[in-house]
């Protein structure tokens, strides 16, 4: 390769850049974006993020704002990788896109026409659930179940995760609630797989990144840890944002690749943006998918609630709020906003385009703090708008404080109401046993020292020390305290005092939803 010509070029290319869009920046961006991103980050305590901006068909911003971690001086730029979550989920519905196109499936069409195999607990369900109903988060299932066999990473392989839905009891009836779920972006991935030949996880670097541009995106989670430009992940613990350190045992697996495990950075996202907005067109005029493909994706199939803003953020309020095929879509000053959010510990990303103005932004940021990313969206949106200036910052501070103050009351209504004098039932070996939940396999608990030790059998990270805090609950710390998801323990005895079956939850609100220990039914391995 010839490296003098490369340099050449890449300096020609961003004079170009320069000359023919700086005006539109200056146009298109608030004239204090730099200080106002400033301002955020210090305000909500994020060490990292950036930004990309496109208006009428062209980047009009890539850029990297902060550090990649605390306590260092390296910068985050348009290239650092950041994980987007479950934005990765826009990019699955485009690969099931791409297949429908080519007349190798049909949207409406039941999944068991495309895996014989596959199975929900309700045979009626599983014989309708159609190719669309993998996407719009209707299927009956709770919200979030079945996430702990993919966070922390487990060892169960994505067919065998998928061939244990049938285990997975339904919560409401098919079809008519909206309830946000992982797993069945995992069912798609094996109908890709069952279609196509390919893995999900190479149908989408060959046939979108590779289209599109997004020549520096991974498909594969795995892969992020090996990379040198990379930010770090950061959270609160115990009450203080620090860096997760054990983010890569505790993150995520390459068995969630298709719900939340793509890795990309702004430079690579502001083209995916462009494709989105152009219909699916990509550089060269070519095209990925056809106008009525876009339309397909962006038009709202599961209505999602509509909640009540409070006043300090009052002009974010949406008439209405459906979910589409990997996106989300909604009303932001009355024009239609297509979107989506993605959270994986430590990092939050937010994408969103308005088609009517050919605008649209994405945001990475390597901390857990949405209204870090929404105070920055909805400036530049509103510039864009051209209408008046909104005190972002303040309203979303305002709306994360009321968060941690809801948390801390509810944390210390948990404790006011502890009977500290009670005491356990039975003897502490009484406890220990093997354990199994049907959906997620089995849990052991043993008595080592004095003390009862839980681990969850496919979850290595999910290893921790059983308390008593009161008659038959205990609360599980898990020896890796990054994962903010210590909970409780129940106990229900049998009229002969024996176990009868366990049920679990979190201790604290701030625990991620995807630790869905609520939705386990446990019960005791009898000895034959």
């Amino acid at each position: 390769m010839n490296y003098g010509k490369t340099i050449l070029l890449f300096m020609l290319v961003i004079g170009c850049y320069t000359s023919v869009c700086g005006q539109q920046k200056t146009q298109v961006l608030p004239a204090d974006l730099d200080q106002y991103i400033e301002k955020v980050l210090t305000t909500f305590e994020v060490p990292g993020m950036a930004l990309a901006v496109v208006k009428d068909g062209k980047i009009v911003l890539a850029e990297g704002y902060g550090v990649r971690k605390m306590g260092t001086h390296t910068p985050v730029d348009a290239h650092t990788l950041f994980p987007i979550a479950s934005n990765s989920k826009a990019f699955t519905a485009t690969a099931l896109t791409l297949l429908k196109e080519e007349g190798k499936l049909v949207w409406d069409k039941p999944v068991v026409e495309y895996l014989p195999w596959f199975s929900l607990s309700d045979p009626l369900v599983t014989r309708e659930l159609s190719v669309r109903d993998l996407l719009v988060h209707r299927s009956g299932i709770a919200p979030y179940a079945g996430d702990l066999l993919q966070f922390p990473p487990s060892t169960y392989t994505r067919r065998e995760l998928v061939e244990r839905l049938k285990y997975l009891p339904l919560s409401t009836s098919f079809r008519s609630t909206y309830a946000y779920d992982n797993v069945l972006y995992l069912v798609v991935a094996e109908l890709i797989k069952a279609v196509s030949g390919e893995e999900w996880e190479d149908f989408v670097k060959e046939r979108i990144f590779s289209k599109v541009g997004m020549t520096a995106t991974l498909s594969r989670f795995s892969l992020f840890q090996k990379q040198q430009n990379a930010a770090t992940s950061h959270a609160p613990v115990g009450g203080k944002v620090q860096p997760l350190e054990h983010f890569f045992e505790q993150g995520l697996g390459d068995i969630s690749n298709p719900a939340g495990g793509i890795v990309s950075n702004v430079s690579d996202m502001a083209r995916w943006l462009l494709t989105q907005l152009d219909s699916g067109r990509v550089a060269g005029g070519k095209r990925l998918f056809s106008p009525a493909s876009a339309e397909n994706l962006w038009r709202g199939v599961t209505p999602m609630p509509v909640y009540k803003v409070p006043e300090w953020i009052a002009p974010a309020q949406s008439d209405f709020n459906s979910y589409a095929l990997g996106f989300r879509t909604y009303t932001y000053r009355n024009r239609k906003a297509v979107a989506h959010g993605g959270k994986l510990d430590g990092f939050v990303s937010q994408l969103v385009f308005f088609p009517d103005l050919d605008f649209g932004m994405v945001v990475l940021t390597n901390q857990e703090c949405s209204n870090a990313c929404y105070a920055v969206i909805n400036h530049i949106v509103d510039h864009v708008m051209g209408v008046e200036p909104f005190d972002w910052i303040a309203g979303y501070r305002k709306q994360e404080d009321r968060k941690f103050a809801n948390i801390n009351k509810q944390e210390q209504e948990a404790v006011v109401e502890r009977n500290e004098k009670s005491e356990p039932s039975l003897a502490l070996a009484n406890y220990a046993g093997k354990y199994r939940d049907a959906w997620y396999g089995g849990i052991s608990i043993v008595q080592e020292q004095g003390k009862l030790i839980m681990r969850f059998e496919h979850s290595p990270q999910l290893v921790g020390e059983m308390e008593h805090w009161q008659y038959d609950t205990f609360i599980v710390r898990w020896y890796n305290k990054e994962l903010r998801a210590d909970a409780y323990v129940i106990f229900s005895l049998d009229h002969d005092g024996s176990i009868e079956r366990v049920k679990m939850k979190a201790v604290s609100p701030i625990t991620d939803v995807s630790y869905d220990f609520h939705d386990l039914n446990i019960f005791p391995i009898r000895s034959r």
